[in-house]
């Protein structure tokens, strides 16, 4: 029986205007890297990094670029969640965002969690 991927959620809670958005970014692609099943759950402020141009100036060195990271994760076929209630507190839609990035709930992360995925937060 051949092995199942393992998954990983990392969840970010900060937005361009941290450093730990790129660091949870530069988490989540090296778990692409290692053959894991990769979702990032945005919360709170971390919605704003996948607004349209929004993380386009933020680059934490010796990290990549964040716009770079987020464009890296998606294009790698990593899965995107914004928080809908942080996204409707903002007053945002899914036009404000960058494609690839899905409106969801908890729900995407809990049915991860059930199947035995591992969490990092940041």
């Amino acid at each position: 029986m051949p092995e199942e991927t393992r998954e990983l959620v990392v969840v970010i809670t900060h937005g361009t205007d941290h450093e730990l958005s790129s660091v949870g970014l530069t988490i989540a692609n090296g778990g692409l890297t290692a053959g894991l099943k990769v979702a990032i759950f945005l919360t709170s402020a971390a919605v704003d990094i996948v607004r349209k141009k929004a993380s386009d100036t933020t680059h934490v060195k010796p990290l990549e670029p964040l716009a770079d990271m987020v464009r890296d994760f998606i294009g790698r076929g990593g899965a995107l969640y914004a928080c809908t209630p942080c996204v409707k507190a903002r007053g945002y839609e899914q036009s404000d965002f960058v494609d690839g990035v899905t409106i969801a709930g908890s729900s995407v992360i809990h049915e991860r969690f059930k199947r035995g995925a591992a969490s990092l937060s940041f």
